[in-house]
């Protein structure tokens, strides 16, 4: 079904709607969520929580780009779920990594949290706009979808050491980029 459609039967408010999502977007949703927490409960608790959470936005807004929308609900609960899981301890498979090695480029002090989140969007999408693909397609596949450098390398056959280089350089952009723009650092 046409994610128009999909997204029509949300405002007719048809449970016919999370179905359709669910069979066109749940494997997707999974394996977000599955590669942010790496346990199978909690990954399915966050895809349900994430039709639920549709379901309630969708009178408000309806999406130009259904994938997306989805995407991002399933990433944000799945981080709050590895937040809470991970709470009193370090732990965790790729998200420890991937929020270390993005300390570099934002500092703990300050971070995320305090910088004005629509300054911070635009900013960044300036940057994945102005990067070659390669660089893009690695940076959104370490950084968005949380892959592993190994699953990252075979996906692109590249070896790891490339996928380091790349992304370690991409990363001392990025860090550029936000300090030319005035981040506090």
């Amino acid at each position: 079904m046409e994610d128009e459609k999909i997204i029509d039967l949300y405002w007719e408010r048809s449970e016919r709607a999370i179905a359709e999502t669910e069979r066109k977007y749940g494997a997707y949703c999974r394996s977000i969520a599955t590669h942010i927490l790496y346990n199978q409960e909690d990954s399915e608790e966050c895809v349900n929580d994430t039709y639920l959470r549709a379901w309630n936005a969708m009178p408000k807004e309806r999406p130009a780009i259904l994938s997306a929308f989805l995407g991002a609900i399933t990433r944000n609960l799945s981080l709050d779920r590895y937040r809470k899981n991970h709470s009193a301890k370090r732990g965790g498979k790729e998200v420890a990594f991937v929020f270390d090695e993005l300390t570099d480029c934002v500092s703990k002090e300050d971070g995320l949290q305090s910088l004005e989140e629509k300054e911070l969007v635009e900013s960044l999408n300036c940057f994945l706009k102005g990067l070659r693909q390669e660089q893009r397609v690695l940076f959104l596949r370490r950084y968005w979808y949380m892959d592993s450098i190994a699953e990252i390398a075979a996906r692109y056959s590249m070896s790891e050491s490339k996928v380091k280089s790349i992304l370690f350089r991409t990363r001392k952009k990025l860090w550029e980029q936000l300090q030319k723009e005035g981040y506090v650092l």
